[in-house]
């Protein structure tokens, strides 16, 4: 009964996206790298480098190796018929099972640097007087550093789980596979070959796999980004009250009240500055979220449903849901250009430094280069 059951119909929309995704690929990706390349340059700059500028940078980087590793695997897979014998060669196969690791490792170095990124925010925006102690320039680097290097071997049974398997057909004169009905008892202008392709064993490290692409590299991430988002929105409504407080109006002596006010003042900027940092950021967790929850609830129906539903589901969709990771890793930098000035002036120093009228703000940058500046 379970086995006549049908949990998508998807073969028309897989057919149309079909035929325009390696061009949507290789423009998001591209575009991506470039985009990305001037936030690294941008957030490497000595006025720039702070923490949070770290991560992003850090950010930028693996955002890039996953549009590097992504075009090649969309151009060899767009190329390949369906019924070619080209597209099952045993180096073909090796290829697919490295990109299954190398995607998903380089996806969850971005996702776990995304989580990193909300936890010291909320640590900034929630003990404020512990932030440079906690959440320094060396701790920070050294977080990067074992993101970077520990992610990969998180992502190792997906490797384990995956092997070459092969079976025999035959060919036409133009290297087309033929079906049984196709062959029939005529074999003779036919050539027998053996075809090779990737697939799944049915060793232990297949459940383990699953799992830990269903739940560790796509649904864990997903809800700490989630409860990190909610904490942080709670304490900017903290920030917003004390805000408040601070322009409500005192009483008391003239002397007292001025600096009362001037301490009000140098509070109340930091606290702005703060409270646009922390905005940016809450934006780009939203985004992320956008993105990932919906892959995180397939890669879970697929852990729990099995191989019928990612042949079913997950396969069709799994090209658009890919675009729209590759999209998200491609607009970080309208985000910093939209909603921060400090972004826009450093990129205009750098870019197009000379601007009518933009010599002041270069001047501005000069004199306060040995300031960390947060975005």
């Amino acid at each position: 009964m379970a086995n006549n059951v049908t949990y998508c119909d998807l073969k028309v929309f897989h057919k149309g996206f079909s035929k325009y995704s390696e061009y949507m690929v290789f423009i998001v990706c591209i575009s991506g790298c470039i985009l990305n390349c001037f936030n690294i340059v941008v957030l490497s700059r000595k006025q720039m480098r702070c923490p949070t500028n770290s991560i992003l940078l850090s950010l930028a980087v693996a955002d890039i190796l996953v549009m590097l590793e992504y075009m090649p695997f969309s151009y060899l897979t767009a190329k390949g018929p369906d019924y070619s014998a080209y597209y099952y060669s045993y180096y073909f196969a090796v290829y697919i099972i490295l990109h299954a690791i190398f995607s998903q490792s380089f996806h969850f170095i971005s996702c776990c640097i995304t989580i990193i990124l909300a936890l010291w925010r909320y640590i900034a925006v929630k003990f404020p007087a512990n932030n440079k102690k906690w959440c320094s320039p060396r701790i920070t680097m050294w977080t990067i550093f074992l993101t970077y290097t520990l992610c990969p071997y998180i992502c190792v049974p997906i490797l384990l789980s995956s092997t070459v398997s092969n079976t025999v057909a035959y060919v036409d004169k133009n290297n087309n596979i033929l079906g049984l009905k196709e062959v029939g008892n005529n074999t003779e202008n036919l050539t027998k070959v053996k075809l090779f392709y990737a697939n799944s064993n049915e060793s232990i490290f297949k459940p383990i796999s699953l799992f830990i692409y269903g739940v560790v590299v796509k649904l864990v991430p997903c809800i700490l980004l989630t409860v990190l988002s909610i904490l942080i929105i709670i304490e900017l409504l903290a920030t917003k009250e004390r805000r408040r407080k601070l322009m409500a109006p005192t009483t008391g002596k003239e002397g007292n009240s001025m600096i009362k006010k001037k301490v009000n003042q140098r509070f109340l900027e930091k606290e702005k500055q703060a409270y646009r940092t922390t905005k940016m950021l809450l934006v780009i967790l939203m985004l992320f979220l956008s993105v990932e929850f919906p892959q995180a609830i397939y890669g879970l129906l697929n852990h729990i449903i099995g191989d019928v539903f990612q042949i079913e589901c997950y396969q069709p969709i799994g090209g658009f849901l890919d675009l729209i990771a590759l999209l998200y890793c491609s607009i970080n930098f309208f985000l910093y250009c939209i909603m921060s000035q400090k972004f826009r002036e450093v990129f205009k120093e750098i870019f197009f430094p000379y601007i009518p009228g933009f010599r002041k703000s270069k001047c501005q940058w000069s004199t306060t280069v040995s300031t960390m500046v947060e975005l």
